[in-house]
């Protein structure tokens, strides 16, 4: 049997997209591309904007058109499943709490998951699902439900397997990641987890995906200062204005985010700080709009995600007036991508000449190859037969586009 498994989305769904993968290949299913005429195509789906419901669509029409019987599941058709249902070709619509029933589907033996994940050289552990926040714009709560977190021992069982097979960074991702722990009956923090995998396994480094402001603790802060702890933190501000979050319920205020991240700054000197913004929330004039960009240029960011705000169904944003025209929201995204770019360049200008321990990733620049270090930094050094996942020193030599060009230490 050949499969074919198309992903849509954040990282929880890479996550479980590696699990579904590498499942199927431990029962001799062959994973293949779409190209190759697969038995069957399996799209998991995103909701997260309106071009995702798009994509979504027109991927799974793809697959339709390439004879394969589609199996969809995911985010986009937990919410739509009519729609997805009444597209052609569609086999079978699994829901997203039984994702992994595909490996039964298909295999027809028990569902036996393997989370020694494959297919990243910097693994996916996807540790919490769900969220129990009601931010004004998203239906990933509607789709995923309350959050849910993943038993520390079965977490440390995994994380032991990955590093078996050979990895060096895990990336700890959830939807709600900083909740992690809260519904136990003894709650536990992401800090406590941390703190267990950091004494219980021997993974080399340790990478937390998105984390709200209002949930790094002083804890956490404090096991950043541990080698193996990626100095690396990516906290959504989504506006700078006070009107803005409190229509967004984002639950903070501007002056809070800027205090805390300006502590983080003092605490742990020069560490990757990446943010999420929505530009063109209804509401959005040119003062909200102001506020914003001053916040994000006084604050230490490393990098910006940028993305203009999409309106989605079921969710109370959607008939809030006053939604900016669509080409200022095009004009005020075109100037935070701008400026992220322009402290992206700043941050990677300061680590030219200094050598940084990197993780060879699975991309490819012409004839070099692509490293991640500690603070998320792209390294491009030359593509010597390198083993993907390998642990390098590389020392930046100069900056090409988006990401730093430099050579391995040892060839130096």
């Amino acid at each position: 049997m050949k499969v074919s498994i198309l992903t849509l989305g954040c990282r929880v769904n890479q996550s479980e997209s590696s699990v579904i993968e590498e499942s199927l290949k431990d029962n001799g299913v062959t994973i293949v591309d779409l190209n190759d005429n697969p038995d069957y195509c399996i799209v998991n789906t995103c909701t997260v904007t309106r071009k995702s419901d798009y994509n979504s669509r027109q991927i799974i029409r793809k697959a339709a058109r390439k004879g394969a019987k589609v199996i969809v599941t995911g985010c986009y058709s937990q919410l739509h499943e009519q729609e997805v249902t009444a597209l052609p070709a569609v086999f079978r619509r699994i829901d997203i709490n039984n994702k992994f029933d595909i490996i039964s589907l298909l295999t027809e033996v028990e569902t036996k998951t393997s989370f020694s994940v494959s297919g990243r050289a910097r693994p996916y552990l996807k540790v919490q699902d769900g969220c129990n926040f009601s931010c004004s714009y998203c239906t990933v709560p509607l789709a995923r439900g309350k959050s849910r977190s993943v038993p520390e021992d079965l977490l440390v069982e995994r994380v032991n397997s990955i590093v078996k097979k050979g990895f060096s960074e895990i990336v700890l991702t959830g939807v709600h990641l900083g909740t992690y722990g809260q519904d136990f009956p003894s709650p536990i923090s992401i800090a406590g987890l941390v703190k267990t995998l950091l004494s219980q396994t021997s993974i080399h480094r340790i990478r937390l995906s998105s984390l709200e402001i209002n949930e790094i603790s002083d804890e956490l802060l404090e096991l950043l200062k541990e080698q193996r702890l990626c100095r690396n933190l990516h906290i959504p501000l989504q506006s700078g204005s006070e009107k803005i979050l409190r229509l967004m319920r984002r639950g903070y205020t501007p002056s809070y985010f800027m205090k805390k991240i300006e502590a983080i700054a003092a605490k742990l000197g020069e560490i990757g700080l990446g943010t999420d913004v929505i530009v063109g929330f209804p509401g959005e004039g040119p003062d909200e709009f102001k506020d914003t960009r001053a916040l994000i240029e006084t604050l230490p960011f490393t990098y910006l995600h940028v993305f203009p705000y999409s309106p989605r169904p079921n969710t109370d944003a959607l008939v809030m007036p006053s939604r900016p025209q669509g080409s200022v929201v095009r004009k005020r995204t075109e100037l935070l991508r701008e400026l992220g770019n322009e402290k992206k360049t700043m941050y990677m200008m300061k680590y030219i000449g200094s050598n940084l321990e990197i993780i060879i990733d699975e991309g490819s620049c012409g004839d070099s190859v692509f490293g991640t270090s500690s603070n998320y930094l792209k390294i491009s050094v030359p593509a010597y037969p390198h083993q993907r996942g390998s642990i390098e020193i590389a020392q930046p030599l100069g900056i090409r586009k988006d990401h730093l060009e430099g050579v391995l230490v040892k060839d130096c």
